[in-house]
This record gives structure tokens, C-alpha cells and sequence, in this order.
């Protein structure tokens, strides 16, 4: 989530009423605001997508809610020593979180462990160990009407009988220590982005989220009118109607046998009647096509820590392989790509197979992504349900994307086109009449030059180093994974850093590279490669005969608050994954939003920004997916590039030989032999095309005004790529509801009884 103070200001229309009245205190308020901590609770792109969701349903005006886990200690803040990544605890609520206002009154206890008891009147879940979760509310305000939606977290509490129920009289002291183990659940954010650890405190969190999550969401439902209670037991058919789930991603894929073990087992209902509902409440957004990143649960642990649940899945099995059989008689093959259950060494449970067979619809985040999923990764699914396949392109939040993060460019196109696009980001078209507005040119460039200084003021403040801010800012932040390619960059850089030193009287284009982001404390390629880059800078930034022409930076501690300084004071956007590997990317989008260029492969989101733009407007290279998929066919073979390119040879050659490392000379052989011998993500087969591609970059950084027209044609395209588009999307594809753009009155005005009811009662 980031940030918070700021972000409510805005979207309270009171940033300078409160700006104002600080400073007549005698206090800065941009001071102020750097005081305060940013909410790291997810790991990368799904969960800063999570926090612009929430914002766009409370500007839309929607009954959403979004549910989490209150992690004591979130994504870990990294420090660089000597080079190397060091991982340091998140200790973000040690002075407190004036946001959030816990809600004992809506405690809820959470089950674990236990047997199954079977008997005439059904399934009994029985001598399970208790957890309580807390809930913790956190208010999303919309932008500028008065609508206030609710995040809610959950805190693992232990019960005060915990382990002192049962015979254990004897230690009373260790029984209270022992709460602990209950309440670790909550304790710590698991740090692996587009990577499945099968640990078993990781299926807590995954469990425990998902229990309290439907136990309040029925709560809710049965309070309303609509859980009309015909004298004993509550009618659920209204229930999808009134109640959406959107499952973000599989992590919260034990959803659908949880809703389904409350209906039959507690609420009585028959199983075809459950599972009608259960496929009518949820949907399931995929975010990730990386085999390593695909959640397959053992099925001995899912048995252990939650036995009705593997039963519950069973039967949805059983039952989904009885139909597909029935429709493809003696294709046993097909029966075993389609199965819940994996059978192998250790059976394990499928979980995006889980979410496809339990919901009514099944997304990806760009078209490119959607398609991949539907043709290659998901195929058998899609054949049997074509329609069941959506497509969602993700966005972003042009409050906090925009406004909040570069007030500069903001105010300037509101002068140009009005303040109403900040809520109807399509409006950005507008710009396109300006695209040879000398003055307008004039005006883009200079709000982006003072972001260059205020941002090099920043680095040298934080990192004692001296920049240029008239050189190129070349920006790669992200989370560092080897389909990223940083690796890739890294090449690029030090064939810059060669091409000066061969030849220093030549005409170069200054550049800083700033590349940031954090790694999998267990990830150990992404290790190095974080190693690998500030060893290239200590060499490029120490040679004289480089000086102020290339500079080289690795961005500590990259998060929500840093990416805000950085992303307005960005000329290059690095989004240079291989093709069909990154699902979206949603930092494309804000570097877009913010007057950077992309260089970019086609891939994710990058497509549609071509789309809009123009693939002129973008500086696009590299293999398509088909290229990818072909060059797999043939058989990737690194050797020959490296053989063919002696840019790329000298280049592999230093880093091989020590010369980035001359204290410790084999400190990047496992770097160097991946990239011969296992590189799943190309980085040779690209690199020619990338550095041809950059050297375009520079000759167009040259003429200032072509540069800032293509930013202007950039900007002016962007408008597809808002949060808001997304979620009137997904409000009208899949959940069935109707956004209002009705301003909710404020509280000191009277309003109608008539305006308390919603046009449509359906939450999200």
C-alpha cells in the first residue's frame, strides 16, 4: 500500500488546506510525510495491484472490499553491503499505525489440524486447534466522493485457553509461551515473488486469510435483507447475486473448498446446490505463466493441517473427471493433464486447476497474457469452456500515479485539457492537439528537468554520489528475477562502458542507469546478479576516462515510496523481459503516465502501450513470443552468439575473467555458466537487437524537442492503462455490478432516505 497520509489528502480534496495550515505551524510537510513508513504487505506487482484496486472501487463507488493478512513485519527492508543484498526485518508497526482501528468485536476463530467424523447427519470437523483472527480496519478513501470503502486485515490471536485446555496442567508458564506458535501466522510476508514455497506456515497464512475472510462475508450476507431466514436456516440461493470473490491469483484458491465445506457441512445444503453457488461467487485472476511459480500443494500436508478440505477436493474431483470422461471417453491422457491431483513422487493438489474448475470466470492481466493462458498453459480448460476465459488488462491509479507522485506534470495538463481527467483517464487523448505546441513542449521538459535535480539532490543526499541530471536517466525497477533480464542491462552497460574507453573522443550520450529492486532472500541467481551490477559500477564509476558520461546506481530498499521519487524523474523505462514471460507489469504503465520513453520487447502490457501509442512511439526490440517458441524448437544454443558478437564476447569475457572482480576472480562463474548453459530467458539471443535498439535511444535523447514530442504522444495514449478502466471492467464482466458516479453527500449535509440505497447491493 505504501504511503498513506498523502494518498488520503488528495483523495479528501484537502492536501492544500493541510499543506497550509503545517506550514503556518512552523513545520515542512513534505518532512513530515517522509516520517512516515510505507505498508510493504505483498511482494511485487499483485499487490501494489491489490492497493490501485482498492482505490479505483472506492472512486467508482463500489461496495468492494479487500482482504488481507496483518503482517507484523512485511516485505523485508534490503540493504547493500559491499555489494551483496542483506536482508533486514520489516519493523513497520514499531510506532504504531494511526490508519487501522482494530475491531475485537469481529473476531473470528479459525480451524486447524483435527479428524473427520462421518455420520448419518454428514461430515464433522472435529478436535482441531483454535486461532483467532483479529480484524484491523483501514479506511480507502475514493477521489473527491465522499466515499469510504474498508480494507480489512487479519491478525492471528491465540485463544486464551490455548494449550491449556487439554491435559497440559502441569506448565502453565510454557503454555502461555506456546501462544506464540498460534500467532506466528501472522508474524511475517513470505518474500518470493513469481516463486511457490510449499511450507506449511505458508498454507496457515493462505488458510487462515481465506476462513475469516468467508465466515465475515456470510456474516454480512446474513445480517442484510437478503439472508432471509425462512424460520431455521438461511436461504442462500440470492447469495451470488449479492456477494462477488475475486480470488487474486491461487493464493487464496482454499476459498472454494472452505465456501463449500460451510454450505454442505454447516449450512446443510445438497452439494449440486453448493456448487452451483460456489462457481457463481468466484472468479480467478492468473497473474503468472512460470511453472516455478504455479502453487501445487502435497497432498500429505493439506491432509494434516486441514483433512475436510483434501476430502472436499477429492469429490470436486472425482466429480469434474466423471464429466470430462464423459465427454471424452478412454482419453486417459487428457483425464491426467485435467486432474486436481498431480500423481508423481508426492501426490500434490493443482491449485490453479482448483480455481479454474470452482469459478465462474478465469482472467489474465493483458491480451497477450490472456492468450497465453488460454492457448498453451490452460488449454484443455479453454476448450471445455471457452467462455469461461476473460481478459483484463491491469492499471494503475492515476491518483497516486500521477498526482500525488508528479504535481508538476499533473498541473500541467490540467491547465491544457481541465481537471476531470484525474477520474476519466481516456481524456489524456486531448493532449495529441498540443503534440506541436512548442510552448507545451517547452513546459513538459522542464517539469521533467526539475524532477531530474530534485531526484540527483535525493541520490547524492542518500548515496554520496554526484550526478548529471542533463544526462539520460535510464530506469530498470523492478523485482530482480532472471526473466527480468536485468542481466541483460548489465551486458548493455558494460558494452557502453567499453565503447567509451575504446574510444573517448567520441560523441557518447550521458547516462545514468539506476536499477533497483529486491531479491528472494533464497533466490541465489537474483543474488548475484544484484553482486554483479554494483561490481560494474564500482569499476564504471571509479575510471576517469568514463567521468560524468555513464554513471551507475543500484537503488536500495526499492518500494512504493522510492518508486514516487524515481518514476517522475525518469527519461528510459528498462521493460525488457522475454517475450510471454512477464504476465503485465503495471510499472510500464506509471513510467508511461510520468513522460518516460519504454524500450521494451513485446511483451505483457508493453503490447497494448504499442497499440495506443504506435510502435513508433516506443522503442521496441527483440523476438515475439512465436520467435521465443521457435528458437525453443531449434534448441537454444548461447555459444553461437557469443561466438558471432565480439561486443558481447568482451564483455562476457570481463565479467568471466575477474575483471569486475579482481579480489575474488570465479565470483560470477555461476552467473556466466547459466548464461551459457541454462539461460531459460535468452539473454544472448537478445542482446544485439537490445544494444542496437539503445543506440536509437541516444541519438533521439539528442534532439530535446523529438524526445519530448514522443513523451507527449506517450502521455496522451496512456489512458487505457488507469486502475479505473480495469475495475469497470471487471464490475461489468464478472461480478455484475453497476459503478456510480454519485457523490455521496457530506456528512454535515441532510440527504434523502432515498439516497441510502444502492442502485444494485451486490459487493465485491
Amino acid at each position: 500500500m505504501g504511503r498513506t497520509l498523502q494518498n488520503t489528502m488528495i483523495n479528501l480534496g484537502l492536501q492544500n488546506a493541510c499543506d497550509e495550515a503545517v506550514y503556518q505551524l512552523g513545520l515542512d510537510m513534505e518532512e513530515l510525510e517522509e516520517i512516515e513508513e510505507d505498508a510493504g504487505l505483498g511482494n511485487g506487482g499483485l499487490g501494489r495491484l491489490a492497493a490501485c484496486f482498492l482505490d479505483s472501487m472506492a472512486t467508482l463507488g463500489l461496495a468492494a472490499y479487500g482482504y488481507g493478512i496483518r503482517y507484523e513485519y512485511g516485505i523485508f527492508n534490503q540493504k547493500i553491503r559491499d555489494g551483496w543484498q542483506v536482508e533486514e526485518a520489516d519493523d513497520w508497526l514499531r510506532h504504531g499505525n494511526p490508519w487501522e482501528k482494530a475491531r475485537p468485536e469481529y473476531m473470528l476463530p479459525v480451524h486447524f489440524y483435527g479428524r473427520v467424523e462421518h455420520s448419518a447427519s454428514g461430515a464433522k470437523w472435529i478436535d482441531t486447534q483454535v486461532v483467532l483472527a483479529l480484524p484491523y480496519d483501514t479506511p480507502v478513501p475514493g477521489y473527491m466522493n465522499n466515499t469510504v470503502n474498508t480494507m480489512r486485515l487479519w491478525s492471528a490471536r491465540a485463544p486464551n485457553d490455548f494449550n491449556l485446555r487439554d491435559f497440559n496442567v502441569g506448565d502453565y508458564i510454557q503454555a502461555v509461551l506456546d501462544r506464540n506458535l498460534a500467532e506466528n501466522i501472522s508474524r511475517v510476508l513470505y518474500p518470493n515473488d513469481n516463486f511457490f514455497e510449499g511450507k506449511e506456515l505458508r498454507l496457515k497464512q493462505e488458510y487462515f486469510v481465506v476462513a475469516a475472510t468467508l465466515q465475515d462475508i456470510i456474516r454480512r450476507f446474513k445480517a442484510s435483507k437478503f439472508g432471509s431466514t425462512d424460520s431455521v436456516r438461511t436461504v442462500f440461493d440470492s447469495f451470488p447475486d449479492q456477494v462477488a470473490i475475486q480470488l487474486n491469483d491461487t493464493h487464496p484458491a482454499m476459498a472454494i473448498p472452505e465456501l463449500m465445506r460451510i454450505f454442505v457441512d454447516i449450512e446443510k445444503l445438497p452439494w449440486d446446490k453448493a456448487w452451483d453457488i460456489t462457481k457463481r461467487t468466484f472468479a480467478y485472476t492468473n497473474h503468472t505463466v512460470l511453472p516455478e511459480a504455479l502453487e501445487r500443494w502435497p497432498v500429505d500436508l493439506v491432509e494434516k493441517l486441514l483433512p475436510r478440505h483434501l476430502q472436499i477436493i477429492y469429490e470436486i474431483n472425482q466429480r469434474h473427471l466423471d464429466h470430462i470422461a464423459s465427454l471424452f471417453p478412454n482419453d486417459v491422457d487428457r483425464l491426467r493433464r485435467m486432474s486436481l491431483i498431480e500423481e508423481g513422487d508426492t501426490k500434490r493438489i493443482n491449485m490453479a486447476h482448483l480455481c479454474i474448475v470452482g469459478s465462474h470466470a478465469v482472467n489474465g492481466v493483458a491480451k497477450i497474457h490472456s492468450e497465453i493462458v488460454k492457448t498453451q498453459v490452460f488449454e484443455d480448460f479453454a476448450e471445455l469452456e471457452p467462455e469461461k476465459f476473460q481478459n483484463k488488462t491491469n492499471g494503475i491509479t492515476p491518483r497516486r500515479w500521477l498526482l500525488l507522485c508528479n504535481p508538476g506534470l499533473a498541473e500541467l495538463i490540467a491547465e491544457k485539457i481541465g481537471e476531470d481527467y484525474v477520474r476519466d483517464l481516456s481524456q489524456l487523448t486531448k493532449l495529441h492537439e498540443f503534440v506541436d505546441d512548442d510552448l507545451f513542449i517547452r513546459e513538459v521538459a522542464k517539469v521533467k528537468q526539475e524532477n531530474k535535480v530534485k531526484f540527483a539532490l535525493y541520490l547524492e543526499k542518500e548515496y554520496k554520489v554526484k550526478i548529471n541530471p542533463s544526462s539520460m536517466f535510464d530506469v530498470h525497477v523492478k523485482r530482480i528475477h532472471e526473466y527480468k533480464r536485468q542481466l541483460m542491462n548489465c551486458l548493455h552497460i558494460i558494452t557502453m562502458y567499453n565503447r567509451i574507453r575504446r574510444d573517448p573522443a567520441k560523441l557518447f550520450v550521458p547516462r545514468t542507469v539506476i536499477i533497483g529492486g529486491k531479491a528472494a532472500p533464497g533466490y541465489h541467481m537474483a543474488k548475484m546478479i544484484i553482486k554483479l551490477i554494483n561490481a560494474v559500477a564500482q569499476v564504471v564509476n571509479n575510471d576517469p576516462m568514463v567521468g560524468s558520461k555513464l554513471k551507475v546506481i543500484f537503488l536500495e530498499n526499492y518500494r512504493v515510496s522510492l518508486a514516487e521519487k524515481v518514476i517522475p524523474a525518469t527519461d528510459l523505462s528498462e521493460q525488457i523481459s522475454t517475450a510471454g514471460t512477464e504476465a503485465s507489469g503495471t510499472g510500464n504503465m506509471k513510467f508511461m503516465l510520468n513522460g518516460a520513453l519504454t524500450i521494451g520487447t513485446m511483451d505483457g502490457a508493453n503490447v497494448e502501450m504499442a497499440e495506443e501509442a504506435g510502435e513508433e512511439n516506443l522503442f521496441i526490440f527483440g523476438m515475439r513470443v512465436e520467435d521465443v517458441t521457435e528458437l525453443d524448437r531449434k534448441g537454444y544454443n548461447a555459444q553461437v552468439y557469443y561466438d558471432r558478437l565480439p561486443e558481447l564476447k568482451q564483455a562476457v569475457d570481463q565479467i568471466k575473467s575477474g575483471f569486475f572482480s579482481p579480489k575474488d576472480p570465479n565470483l560470477f562463474n555461476d552467473v556466466v555458466n547459466m548464461l551459457f548453459h541454462h539461460d531459460r530467458f535468452k539473454v544472448f539471443a537478445d542482446y544485439e537487437a537490445y544494444v542496437k535498439c539503445q543506440e536509437k535511444v541516444s541519438e533521439l535523447y539528442l534532439n530535446s524537442k523529438a524526445w519530448t514530442k514522443m513523451v507527449i504522444r506517450n502521455i496522451a495514449a496512456a489512458g487505457k492503462f488507469s486502475s479505473d478502466r480495469t475495475i469497470k471492467e471487471y464490475a461489468r464482466d464478472i461480478w455484475h455490478v453497476e459503478p456510480s458516479d454519485l457523490k455521496i453527500p457530506p456528512p454535515n449535509e441532510p440527504r434523502d432516505a432515498g439516497q441510502d440505497k444502492t442502485p444494485n447491493g451486490t459487493a465485491a
